[in-house]
This record gives structure tokens, C-alpha cells and sequence, in this order.
């Protein structure tokens, strides 16, 4: 009987695992079939494989979306905001974790509230304070914006790395003479690169498709992100579905096969972290 159970609860897993990966997978099927296909073949049936590949369509969103500019742009505020959002998130993660701080039931309720508040609230007021300070569509200044956005979520969950560190590796060190910099730069940073990893894939991929502050702050040709221009491609009369999946398809590829190359790392980052809290 418990072996009966215990296949009946293998085989139900993997249906429901299944029917999980069929319903996110696709919507991306389904984008990808539609981008090689003309706009009267997707109307007519948008689940009929294409009669011809219209390679054309991916050409033309490159060039309409000019997606060599706005990838670069994308790829340097993703890397900015992950390098600012790293070296202040993992210096206060380990203050937070390591040092005794008696208001830290308010710190959390602060970081959680920060976490949860929607960005609308100070969309205005930074919006003025950037327009007076001439630093719109400066890609920098809104990479200061995101890292104080996802800053919340990455020093709480790197936190949980740093806890879950020995304290006697610190405390050897620091015995042997180690500096408070080269015990956090020499000890803790090797030991929690997975934590780093993980984040760093997190806001990576919150960065590159965030749309509303991109295309609030990032208004001209030259600073354009490429979920902006993506979104242009959409006309106000006529749109051209092909050309759109295909654009999609570009957006969202370079997230795809990163994380495709770096799951493994990834899971293991994420329940790294659950080991204590």
C-alpha cells in the first residue's frame, strides 16, 4: 500500500509539474510561431505553424525599435544598478546580520514597508526633483532610483546568507588581525557569492523589464531602454503582429538564456539562503 501511494504521489507530481511548465511555456511557444508569421496568417489561425518563416519580421523590429541602441542602454543600466544595488545591499546585509542593533524590529518593519510600497507614491515628486536637477534621461540617475527601489528585498534576502555564515570564521580572523573590511572582503564575500549571484539575477531581470520609471525618466531616442522602444513598436492605427512578436522575442531572449545558463546556480543560491533566517 505505501508503495501505491508513493507512485500515485510520483506520477500526480509530475503531472501537476507538467501542467505547470505547459502553461509557462506557452505563451512563449506561441510567441516565437507567431513572430515567423505574416499578419493575415496570424489572424487567420495564431496556433497554425507558419506557411513560410518571414525572417523579415525579426530584421524589421531590430530596425524599427532600433534595439542596437536601446540594448546597450538597457545592458548598462542592468549593470548599474546591480553593482550599486550589491556593494550597498551586502554592507548593510552584514551589519544587519553580524552587529547587535536594538531598533531592528524597526528596521525590518521599514525595509518590508519599503518593499511593499507601490512606486506611483514618489513617481511625481522624483519626477520634479530630476526634471530641476536636468537628470532626465540621464541613465545613471535612474540606476540610483532602481537601486533604492529593489535595495529592501536584496539586503533582506542577503541578509539570510550572512547569517548563515560560522561566526567563529570571524572571529579568527579577527583574532589573526584582520581588519573589519578584510573579515566582510576576505571571509564573508566568498562565502555568500551565491547569495550575491542570486540577487544579482533578480535585479537583473526586474531592471531590463521594468517599463513605467524607464519610459517616465528615459524619454528621448538616444537613452531608451529596449522594453521602451519595444513597446513603440505598437502602432495607434495599424500594428504589425509579426513584427511585434518578433520583438518580444528579442526582449526577452537575452533573460532567457541567462538564466538558462545559470540555473543551476540560481536554485542553488535560493535555498542556500533558506538555510536560517
Amino acid at each position: 500500500m505505501n508503495m501505491l501511494e508513493s507512485r500515485n504521489t510520483v506520477i500526480l507530481s509530475y503531472f501537476i509539474l507538467g501542467f505547470a511548465a505547459f502553461t509557462a511555456l506557452f505563451p512563449l511557444a506561441l510567441m516565437l510561431l507567431n513572430s515567423l508569421k505574416t499578419v493575415p496568417e496570424i489572424i487567420a489561425s495564431p496556433l497554425a505553424p507558419p506557411e513560410q518563416l518571414v525572417w523579415e519580421n525579426y530584421a524589421n523590429a531590430w530596425k524599427h525599435s532600433k534595439f542596437s541602441r536601446t540594448f546597450m542602454n538597457s545592458a548598462v543600466l542592468v549593470f548599474l544598478t546591480t553593482a550599486l544595488v550589491l556593494s550597498t545591499g551586502s554592507l548593510t546585509a552584514y551589519v544587519l546580520a553580524r552587529k547587535k542593533i536594538k531598533t531592528w524590529a524597526l528596521v525590518t518593519a521599514y525595509l518590508l514597508a519599503t518593499t511593499t510600497a507601490p512606486i506611483q507614491l514618489f513617481l511625481f515628486p522624483l519626477y520634479f526633483g530630476f526634471a530641476h536637477l536636468g537628470l532626465i534621461n540621464n541613465i545613471f540617475a535612474v540606476s540610483v532610483v532602481y537601486c533604492a527601489i529593489y535595495s529592501p528585498f536584496s539586503i533582506m534576502l542577503l541578509r539570510t546568507y550572512f547569517l548563515a555564515v560560522p561566526k567563529e570564521l570571524e572571529e579568527a580572523a579577527l583574532v589573526d588581525g584582520a581588519t573589519p573590511w578584510q573579515v566582510f572582503s576576505k571571509v564573508y564575500l566568498p562565502l555568500v557569492w551565491p547569495g550575491m549571484l542570486t540577487v544579482a539575477l533578480i535585479i537583473g531581470m526586474y531592471t531590463w523589464n521594468e517599463f513605467l520609471i524607464a519610459t517616465t525618466f528615459l524619454q528621448n531616442q538616444e537613452s531608451r531602454t529596449a522594453i521602451v522602444s519595444y513597446f513603440l513598436l505598437s502602432g495607434q492605427y495599424e500594428t504589425n503582429w509579426g513584427e511585434l512578436m518578433a520583438g518580444a522575442v528579442l526582449v526577452v531572449m537575452p533573460i532567457i538564456i541567462l538564466f538558462i545558463f545559470l540555473q543551476k546556480k540560481f536554485i542553488d543560491g535560493i535555498t542556500g539562503g533558506s538555510v536560517k533566517g
